[in-house]
């Protein structure tokens, strides 16, 4: 093995919110993981910096790795798991390395909430030529169980389901998901997709509507099925098949996850579909009547009583029709909840949210 004088300087992008300080360890300092010496200097946000003392003699290959200040919060690939060894042949230059997921500290880690990422900024839906934010909800162990896989749900209008929420309200799937949690029920992968402001009706409606126009949740479905999921499979531990592959939302985004169960069975097998927008178009009944071919498929329909005189009555005629083509399909569970109170807000949708999501995925 070479040892050489170090002209070597190293930079790491990671995401920004974590905290936690940045060391580099390795065969040039006996792999101690949380030396003072080897602490990472923050220039920006998830924006780390080092330069090895000119006066240094490294050994070649250098060998190293990025921790968070121990063994028990070292770098992890895309999946989860712990990275191998990084390597440098060259005593000079600059190396620019990325991280995308740590290690949590197990012994500091006292929350069951969701890990919550953000996927992309500005993910890129070349169906409809635009782009959207979306967030990762992960089962607050996923770090720590490496080789374990989940069921996913995709869920529209990020905005209104955890953290702060919206000025429309909040789901607060996050404190459910950490109540579930206590149960050993809340091992699901959420992808939750931003809504486009004004454009969200358009894009979640799978139908024209002479008063709202041209209908494009065609399109998205295609973005979920074609464009993100195939991402979120590569990048996440899933379960990919179909009966492990949901997709929820309200009003037209449950609009949109009907015409998800209609008309890409062999992408999603649970939908969680609340309050659906039935009333834009009276397409989805006859859509409905050509359903089920004989794929196993669970359902979860929600409405309120207090959503407008329309609500109970289309979706109770949606229901039925849903009821009268699984004749024979034992296969394709159904099941119905309605609250004579209901209000079509959020705050209703999130006290109905831990039943659809218990029943959907951990209930035989």
């Amino acid at each position: 093995m070479q040892v050489l004088v170090a002209t070597l300087s190293i930079e790491l992008e990671t995401l920004p919110s974590d905290s936690r300080p940045v060391f580099l360890t390795g065969n040039f300092c006996k792999w101690l993981p949380d030396l003072e010496d080897y602490e990472m200097t923050m220039i920006a946000p998830g924006k780390y910096q080092f330069q090895f003392p000119e006066d240094l003699e490294l050994p070649m290959p250098l060998e190293y790795k990025y921790t968070r200040g121990g063994w028990n919060q070292v770098e992890l690939d895309h999946l989860g798991r712990p990275y191998g060894n990084r390597i440098i042949t060259q005593p000079e230059g600059v190396i620019q390395d990325f991280v995308k997921r740590w290690q949590i500290d197990p012994l500091k880690k006292n929350s069951l909430a969701p890990i919550a990422e953000v996927l992309s900024e500005t993910f890129e839906i070349p169906q409809l030529k635009r782009k959207r934010r979306v967030h990762v909800l992960l089962p607050h162990d996923y770090y720590e169980n490496p080789e374990q896989r989940y069921p996913v749900l995709y869920m529209t209008d990020a905005q209104n389901l955890f953290g702060e929420g919206s000025p429309y309200g909040n789901w607060e799937i996050d404190k459910s998901l950490a109540e579930l949690a206590k149960e050993h029920k809340a091992g699901v992968i959420i992808v939750a997709i931003d809504h486009g402001d004004e454009e969200r009706i358009n894009e979640f409606s799978p139908y024209d509507n002479p008063r709202l126009g041209k209908g494009l949740g065609s399109l998205f479905l295609r973005f979920v099925a074609e464009t993100l999921k195939p991402h979120v499979d590569a990048n996440y531990r899933t379960k990919p098949d179909r009966l492990n592959t949901g997709m929820g939302g309200s009003s037209v985004g449950g609009l949109l996850s009907i015409y998800a169960a209609l008309m890409f069975p062999h992408v999603f097998g649970r939908l969680m579909i609340f309050s659906p927008s039935l009333w834009i178009s009276q397409k989805v009944y006859f859509d409905a009547i050509h359903f089920f071919e004989p794929f196993e498929t669970r359902i979860y329909l929600y409405a309120g009583g207090k959503e407008g005189a329309n609500m109970l009555p289309n979706f109770e005629k949606f229901h039925k029709t849903l009821e009268n083509q699984r004749f024979g399909y034992k296969r394709v569970q159904i099941k119905s909840s309605i609250d004579p109170e209901g209000e079509h807000k959020e705050e209703q949708w999130s006290k109905e949210f831990p039943i659809a999501l218990k029943w959907l995925f951990f209930e035989d």
